[in-house]
């Protein structure tokens, strides 16, 4: 084990990997829509397992992100939703996500162009 890997991650750089995680980027952009049950934000944000998005919820949740609202009723319910801190984030996720939909043409064709610079 090299030093770099025995020594934890610096908070901000764990921060920025759980908010542009694949699945905590897509549960952050959906939940500012509105809060969903486990169930419903699974089937919105698609080919997630409960296990993968459980664990994200569970992250972003620690990092005061999400709101986890489990309602004492039978059958039991559960909603999630954004913090104010989470809407902050997600809002900022949201434009980058925005901004890649609107520039990956001009990536790809800066793509093409180094690679067949590099043959």
């Amino acid at each position: 084990m090299t030093m770099a890997e025995s020594e934890p991650m610096c908070p901000e750089r764990l921060l920025m990997e759980h908010v542009t995680s694949r699945w905590g980027t897509l549960a952050l952009i959906a939940l500012l829509d509105r809060p969903y049950r486990f169930s419903e934000l699974r089937r919105e944000i698609g080919s997630v397992s409960e296990k993968m998005l459980a664990q994200t919820l569970r992250t972003l949740e620690r990092d005061g992100l999400v709101d986890r609202d489990a309602k004492p009723v039978i059958p039991p319910r559960v909603d999630y939703s954004l913090t104010d801190l989470g809407r902050e984030a997600a809002e900022q996720v949201r434009d980058l996500a925005r901004w890649t939909e609107r520039r990956t043409a001009a990536v790809e064709r800066a793509r093409g162009a180094y690679d067949a610079d590099q043959a």
